[in-house]
This record gives structure tokens, C-alpha cells and sequence, in this order.
């Protein structure tokens, strides 16, 4: 049996649309990520599935529960973190522990073997005030809190959102570790690079999915050669890239725009007519597409790429 299964979801705020038929399904044991910027839709879903709103059209169940008709059973067996930190400021880190663990009727001892691994990081700050804590430690206590009932699911909407590096990294190996257990986890993310750590992903864009697979597949089913373009005058760049008539699509990625072409032989070409438009340091290099270029290209009309 799916661990959660939405069959045509649809919710609106007024005349906004923030969920348009969306369905899906997520086995057990499986790391379901859900990618796309921020007002795609991915916490409306969450906040349903966890049964804090309502739908306005379609079915959903979780651990095999209708979300509406049993709601109540389904937040015993779910685990939800919300993109915004919503513990206790003014407890202490243990204080909130043992608070979220009574919740649920049980304790921190009867369960402290699920969040062993994360608390041990959290020890030595054990009586300091949430409020009191970095960006990585509330992450970890969120984390903790939402497991000390023993979940069947894990609901993490946008966990890794302004922490730093290393913290997102350890996050990640902590997930690892809890899916290795056995435990369905759900995460929503805006981080294009967290896609290839998901057994598989759905893309989102306006409240509907583009497409759902395996990162790898997705990459794999990119349909056309892409090309990363540099030069010495990089903010008149993708201005010039999407002038130029051959160039089907041009993003900017960072130190670097990505490029495709109407036709193979039109790299070849545009070094000439970038150094006529004065650029210098010129590199047009293939490379292999990401997730965030698949995206990209599925959430944007033909033209959209070549808009300045």
C-alpha cells in the first residue's frame, strides 16, 4: 500500500489557484521531493496532507487514511516540520522535546532511539532557550520533535531554507539514515541541487505538476544539447544570447549562461557574433544539463528563454 496517494487535489485562495489537480503517489520507505520556487503550491499541499486544510477538490489518504474523514488518526502517524520554525522560542530545547513527546502521549526515553543520532549534536545545549539557538540547531530540534512520536511519514516542508552549507549537507545525511529505517519521507524544496538526493521528485510551477520522476530520468529526457557561455562582459551577456536568432533558449546560472540552440552547428557561429558585439574571454562549452535546466524548460512557454 502507498504511504500517500492525492488523486486530483485542487484548493484555491479566492481567485488564486494555489493547487490545480494535482496527483501523485509515494511508496513505502521513499524520499518524495517536491521542487520548485517559492508560491508553486508546495505548502498548501503539505498543510492538506497533514491535515490542516482543506481541499476543494479531489481525495487524498495518507497511511492508507482519508485525510478528512480521519484526520485525527493520520496526525498521530505523521511527522510535520513547517518551512517556518514554530517550536517553542521561550522552552528549552529538552523542555520542547519532552513537550511534543507528551503531545503524543508517549515519552522522550520510550523513543530516544529514533533521535539519538540528532540529539547528540543538540546535548550540550539541552537547557538553552530555542529562541537562543543557530539556524542549524533549530533545525535539528524541529527535526527531533517531529519524530519522538515514531511517524509513519515525514512531512518536511522546505527544511533546509536559509541555513548554510554544511548544516543543508548534514541535514541531508540525517534524512538518509531515517529512510534507511524505513520511514516515508516527504520533502518540499526550492533547491534545485536537493532534487538528485530524492528517489524521486515532482516539479511544481503555479500550483500544478510539470513532471514526476527520478532526478536521473528527468536529466536523462532533456531533449536538447546544452551549452554554458561566458564572457567578459557577462551583464550585457544574456541580453546579446537571446538576440541572437539560432539561440533557442538562454538562462542565467550563476557565473554562466546555459544556451541552447535551434540547430548543431550554431555554437560555432555565435563566438563570432559575441566577439562582433564586443565580448571577449569567450567560452561556449557543452555540458550536461541539471534538474534546475529541466525545470526550466518544462515551466516556460517557447519564447519565455528568449525574452530579455
Amino acid at each position: 500500500m502507498n504511504r500517500v496517494s492525492a488523486t486530483g487535489i485542487g484548493k484555491s485562495y479566492g481567485p488564486v489557484k494555489a493547487l490545480d489537480d494535482i496527483s501523485f503517489d509515494v511508496a513505502p520507505g521513499e524520499i518524495f521531493g517536491i521542487i520548485g520556487p517559492d508560491g508553486a503550491g508546495k505548502t498548501t499541499l503539505f498543510r492538506i496532507l497533514t491535515t490542516l486544510l482543506t481541499a476543494d477538490a479531489g481525495r487524498a489518504s495518507v497511511c492508507g487514511l482519508d485525510v478528512v474523514k480521519e484526520y485525527r488518526a493520520i496526525r498521530c502517524r505523521v511527522g510535520y516540520m513547517p518551512g517556518r520554525f514554530s517550536l517553542y522560542r521561550d522552552l528549552s530545547v529538552e523542555e520542547n522535546l519532552r513537550f511534543f513527546a507528551s503531545v503524543f502521549n508517549t515519552t522522550v526515553e520510550a523513543n530516544y532511539h529514533l533521535v539519538a543520532d540528532i540529539y547528540r549534536q543538540l546535548a550540550p545545549f539541552s537547557t538553552r532557550k530555542a529562541a537562543q539557538l543557530s539556524g542549524g540547531m533549530k533545525q535539528k530540534l524541529a527535526l527531533c520533535c517531529a519524530l519522538i512520536h515514531k511517524p509513519e511519514v515525514l512531512f518536511l516542508d522546505e527544511p533546509t531554507t536559509g541555513v548554510d552549507p554544511v548544516s543543508r549537507k548534514e541535514f541531508w545525511e540525517m534524512l538518509m539514515r531515517l529512510r534507511a529505517d524505513g520511514l516515508t519521507i516527504l520533502v518540499s524544496t526550492p533547491y534545485m541541487d536537493e532534487a538528485s538526493l530524492c528517489d524521486r521528485i515532482a516539479l511544481i510551477q503555479s500550483g500544478r505538476f510539470l513532471k514526476i520522476e527520478t532526478p536521473r530520468r528527468i536529466v536523462a529526457a532533456y531533449p536538447r544539447k546544452i551549452f554554458a557561455v561566458s564572457s567578459s562582459r557577462m551583464h550585457d551577456l544574456l541580453r546579446d544570447l537571446r538576440a541572437y536568432a539560432p539561440v533557442g533558449t538562454a538562462f542565467s546560472f550563476g557565473a554562466a549562461c546555459h544556451v541552447t540552440f535551434a540547430a548543431d552547428d550554431c555554437p560555432a557561429a555565435l563566438e563570432a557574433y559575441l566577439t562582433a558585439r564586443g565580448h571577449s574571454s569567450l567560452r561556449v562549452e557543452e555540458i550536461e544539463p541539471t534538474v534546475e535546466d529541466c525545470f526550466m524548460l518544462l515551466s516556460k512557454t517557447p519564447d519565455d528563454g528568449k525574452r530579455a
